[in-house]
């Protein structure tokens, strides 16, 4: 390939890291001060649409007024949806002029859509489709804003404690936004093209480094796999190992998208129960027994258990790892809150206590930033991984590179680390004051039976009488989003909620607190 040719592709890439550079700045400035993209204004109702330019003309030769007939248009456009509640209109002197009519006739076309109802005016705020239009607009045409969508949208004025999600608020958003751009200025053409369907070789050498030094594991390169977030990798890790028939047993309460991405690949699940301690491995050895060899792979989230965050003890932990090796299974250890453990030092992941060869092991780097960060790894063998490469090679090809070499600069300058640290303390810190919130509050103290976990973002509170349905009913009265028990379960029901609180200021515990209090029947 000619230099000119190359300088010019080069160049190109120049450009669209410029560009992209220039996104992220125009996003940060709108994470501080609010949208600010052109086809949207900021007012004190929220944002609504720029005024809209008409493609309609008037016809002068007619008996029909000018007035009449752009009252006729515009109500017309309302009706089709091409203006929706809150569209703002241009002023009177620019659309006069994009239809070629004297102010007046808008003037007084628009003083009669306000007086019937369809527009409303207010000072220095211009003038809008109204957000409740006339009766004769909703009985004669469906908005595109009625029809219903086959997805539920989401209440945005509900407060959600759902999950143990982390704050986005905490994360190094700006580091993230410069290194995503240095990494996009700084790869070269072939590195932007299709790569190693592992993913980055820049992060996954460091996420080696990475587990060998903080979690105690063995690892080389090649045998670890990026992917988008830990779903991603499991979902990829069902699709790519598991055959139709195959069982894999997992807890209960547990992880629903897990045992929805097992059955997605053909695989049975096996429902485990757990305990204080953990899975109940007497349970599953029986389950073993029967299954005779059927039994491929258990899922387990060992250090936080999901939803409970009970951590699982070094008794039980040496009787899987026994009992894998005796049933000739795989333990898919998901390292669910690893960074988040707040009591002592946390216990080792099962891959590094000398489960290697029987374990894979999945964590999240979404915890450490945001859930709209997807990224995640799996530690495999060498054999695992290349399977792996060959399923995403027929779904997406390749994770996001450059989010990637984004994130292996972030491990390599320490910024993660120092956010791991920091985070860690204030989620700490709001664990401490949401349990001094449950105790201090009579109506909850008497409500609920919980106990402190070592770890994780949530708590996970079972309920001494009544119906959680009803609570979680009222609750949402009170716009708080909770997740009944039976969200974790297959079937059935469970008296508890799982509260996270990671996402949440102390002051904002503290008014969740006083809202689920005022729900609770006296």
């Amino acid at each position: 390939m000619s230099s000119a040719l190359y300088a010019g592709e080069y160049a190109g890439v120049l450009m669209a890291a410029s560009w992209i550079a220039h996104v992220l700045a125009r996003v940060r400035k709108w994470q501080e001060t609010g949208p600010m993209d052109s086809p949207r204004i900021k007012n004190d109702e929220g944002p609504v649409r720029r005024p809209w330019r008409f493609d309609f003309t008037l016809e002068r030769d007619t008996s029909v007024s000018q007035q009449t007939q752009l009252t006729r248009a515009l109500i017309r456009e309302i009706q089709r949806g091409r203006l929706p509640p809150g569209s703002m209109l241009p002023g009177s002197r620019t659309l006069a002029d994009q239809l070629g009519v004297n102010r007046k006739v808008v003037v007084a076309a628009v003083d009669e859509l306000v007086a019937q109802g369809w527009l409303e005016t207010r000072p220095a705020s211009g003038t809008r489709v109204a957000a409740s239009l006339p009766r004769s607009a909703i009985a004669d045409v469906e908005l595109p804003t009625q029809r219903k969508s086959a997805w539920p949208r989401r209440d945005t004025s509900l407060v959600s404690i759902t999950d143990g999600l982390p704050d986005p608020r905490l994360a190094p958003q700006a580091e993230l936004a410069r290194a995503y751009a240095r990494a996009l200025r700084s790869l070269s053409r072939a590195a932007v093209g299709y790569g190693d369907a592992a993913g980055d070789p820049s992060l996954r050498e460091v996420i080696s480094s990475f587990v060998n030094q903080a979690r105690g594991l063995s690892t080389t390169i090649d045998e670890i796999f990026l992917a988008r977030g830990a779903q991603g990798a499991l979902g990829l890790y069902a699709l790519a190992m598991l055959e139709r028939g195959d069982v894999v047993a997992v807890e209960v309460p547990g992880y629903a998208p897990a045992w929805r991405a097992f059955e997605f690949a053909g695989a049975k699940v096996s429902y485990i129960p757990i305990d204080g301690e953990g899975l109940r491995t007497d349970v599953l050895e029986k389950t073993a027994r029967r299954l005779s060899g059927k039994l491929k792979a258990v899922y387990v989230t060992p250090h936080h258990q999901y939803p409970t965050s009970v951590s699982m003890t070094p008794e039980r932990r040496i009787k899987l790892l026994q009992l894998a090796e005796h049933f000739d299974f795989t333990i898919i250890e998901d390292d669910y809150d690893y960074e988040y453990h707040f009591e002592g030092e946390p216990l080792l992941p099962l891959h590094a206590t000398g489960g290697s060869r029987r374990v894979v092991y999945i964590a999240s780097l979404s915890k450490l930033l945001a859930p709209t960060v997807r990224l995640g790894y799996l530690v495999a063998s060498e054999e695992c991984i290349c399977k792996l490469k060959e399923t995403r090679e027929l779904l997406e090809r390749q994770g996001d590179v450059v989010l990637e070499h984004a994130i292996a600069e972030l491990f390599e300058d320490g910024t993660l680390q120092r956010h791991a640290r920091r985070a860690r303390r204030e989620y700490k810190a709001r664990r401490d004051h949401l349990l001094s919130r449950l105790r201090a509050t009579p109506a909850l103290d008497a409500c609920f039976d919980y106990s402190v976990p070592a770890g994780g973002l949530a708590l996970w509170l079972t309920l001494r009488k009544g119906s959680i349905d009803s609570l979680v009913a009222r609750a949402r009265e009170e716009h708080l989003l909770m997740a009944p028990g039976s969200t974790y379960l297959p079937k059935g029901r469970l008296d508890a909620i799982r509260l996270g609180f990671a996402a949440h200021t102390p002051d904002e515990l503290t008014r969740i607190c006083d809202t689920l209090a005022r729900c609770i029947p006296s």
